[in-house]
């Protein structure tokens, strides 16, 4: 199991133990954290946009394909560490990551 933490909108932070194999987005939305993820995982929105909190993590992560850039250019609250959730991933190498959720639009 890796542990995820995210910063919630108001400051606080929620620490996760995730299932190896599931998304970023698949824990996140089963631990009740404020994104919406319409479209599930299909990359066709970007409603489950989150920070990469520490630039050395984000440079661990694969580089986001092409698609999911795309995808990015339309999440508000856009930063150089930005990512879509569902494209990321749970795996041992990402054990004590930090993801911020942005503002609200």
């Amino acid at each position: 199991m890796a542990k995820i933490t995210f910063i919630n909108r108001d400051g606080s932070e929620t620490e996760v133990e995730a299932q190896p194999g599931l998304s970023v987005m698949e824990v996140a939305t089963a631990n009740d954290i404020d994104i919406e993820a319409a479209c599930e995982g299909s990359l066709a929105c970007a409603t489950c946009h989150m920070v990469v909190e520490d630039q050395s993590w984000y440079d661990k992560l694969d580089a986001p394909s092409e698609d999911e850039e795309d995808m990015l250019d339309l999440a508000f609250g856009l930063t150089k560490t930005s990512r879509l959730t569902c494209q990321i991933r749970v795996s041992d190498a990402i054990d004590g990551i930090r993801f911020r959720v942005p503002e609200d639009s």
